[in-house]
């Protein structure tokens, strides 16, 4: 038997725990000295212990813990229960390394400020384009609210045109607009560039995007969840040098390898010289 002490520091946990365990009912001691009331563990209790963190750690609260220890729930049940908790957290992982990028992305804007280059940027005039696309609505510009909407529909468009026997003739090129219900909401275009003929069925649009006169356009090199410093350098560029944006950015995917890290892209914002 171990004193409540020696058995918190068995258990590596607080003396305060183990006292709230007691009182909670979810870890009651081995032994209370009717005398003392000193508390005392036996070492099998260690078991339950572990148990019992184990179950909070994954954020179940003490009711579900002592349902749990207690046998009260069945296995398959705890077996759901466990799944879905670890698809949350799962969730909650990827959302803060999204966000990690994001940071990261901005401190790269904030440390390269005063010396944008400037010597990537070429202007073009873009040709009139044929894709095929699917489009949705994201709740803003911001690219962790792009990737989780524009992910999925390239991933349904690629199903869709291998379904209609339709192979892409050249690059994907998503672009955006202003989502009709306002708010910040943005339309966002999956397209791919194609040489079927023209449609507008439901489950998937051909059609010829217009040319552009004037576009600025820049490369990007990496994922497209960290193209703020990029986004950013070719705005210092446009405003520098007597032009003005005339809309959202297309963007081009040159490579688009399996590794993120070696994505091309390039962004070719419309223009207006001023």
């Amino acid at each position: 038997m171990f004193t409540i002490g020696d058995f918190a520091r068995h258990g590596r946990v607080s003396v305060r725990m183990l006292r709230h365990y007691d009182a909670t009912g979810l870890l009651r001691p081995a032994h209370v000295d009717p005398a003392t009331g000193y508390r005392h563990y036996a070492a099998a209790q260690l078991s339950r212990l572990n148990r019992i963190i184990a179950l909070k750690e994954l954020g179940f609260t003490l009711q579900q813990v002592r349902d749990i220890v207690d046998d009260k729930v069945g296995t398959e049940e705890l077996r759901g229960m466990l799944r879905l908790r670890r698809a949350e957290l799962e969730a909650t992982v990827a959302a803060a390394a999204a966000r990690l990028v994001q940071v990261e992305a901005r401190l790269r804007s904030i440390e390269s400020e005063g010396h944008m280059p400037t010597n990537d940027v070429v202007i073009k005039t873009l040709p009139a384009v044929r894709v095929a696309e699917l489009t949705a609505t994201a709740a803003g510009f911001d690219p962790q609210d792009i990737g989780p909407v524009i992910t999925p529909l390239y991933k349904e468009l690629f199903r869709r045109l291998d379904a209609a026997g339709i192979t892409p003739t050249g690059p994907g090129v998503a672009y955006y607009e202003d989502a009709p219900e306002g708010g910040g909401a943005v339309t966002v275009h999956a397209a791919v560039q194609v040489s079927a003929p023209l449609r507008d069925g439901a489950d998937l649009r051909i059609l010829d995007l217009p040319p552009v006169d004037q576009a600025a356009t820049i490369v990007h090199r990496g994922p497209m969840d960290a193209v703020v410093p990029t986004a950013q350098a070719l705005a210092h560029w446009i405003d520098g040098n007597g032009y003005r944006s005339a809309g959202y950015p297309r963007e081009i995917s040159l490579e688009c390898p399996e590794n993120r890290d070696e994505w091309v892209t390039e962004l070719q914002a419309p223009v207006v010289q001023i």
